[in-house]
């Protein structure tokens, strides 16, 4: 055997172990072990936030969608300054929205303050102000004593 067939056989032979712990490291960085100790049910995964109400914790995201409409008809300062109320045949939620006063100008934005009973046993009172997009957020809200 001469020494370039020699140097050849022995470059292919590194070449072959190099490329097989290459595929090893690469191989091993694809495997995943469940460690099931590590898992909880509680934990969240992925990057969309749980929805929370600003105004109950009762309150899911399809509740609020059929609240909001409600809250927004109550606040309007062009509307009849009644109670209006909400229900979501689905989860069984309801309530009821009562305007408080005339409109007022906070902060450039026009507010109002509102009443708000969720379900049988939960009162907030709170201010609604539209935003720049034109819909109502919720600003500080407490709880009352219902009954």
């Amino acid at each position: 055997m001469s020494i370039a067939s020699h140097i050849s056989t022995t470059g292919r032979s590194i070449a072959t172990i190099a490329l097989l712990m290459l595929g090893t490291g690469v191989a091993g960085c694809s495997t995943a072990i469940p460690l099931p100790a590590f898992i909880s049910k509680d934990d969240v995964t992925g990057s969309i936030a749980r929805f929370t109400s600003p105004l109950s914790e009762q309150i899911a995201l399809d509740d609020w969608r059929r609240a909001l409409p409600a809250l927004a008809q109550a606040l309007d300062p062009k509307g009849a300054g009644e109670t209006v109320a909400w229900k979501n045949p689905k989860s069984g939620l309801a309530g009821t929205f009562t305007p408080v006063g005339e409109a007022y100008r906070r902060d450039e934005r026009l507010c109002r303050a509102f009443l708000g009973e969720i379900g049988a046993d939960e009162a907030v009172r709170g201010t609604g102000c539209l935003d720049r997009r034109g819909e109502w957020a919720v600003l500080d809200v407490k709880p009352l004593k219902k009954g």
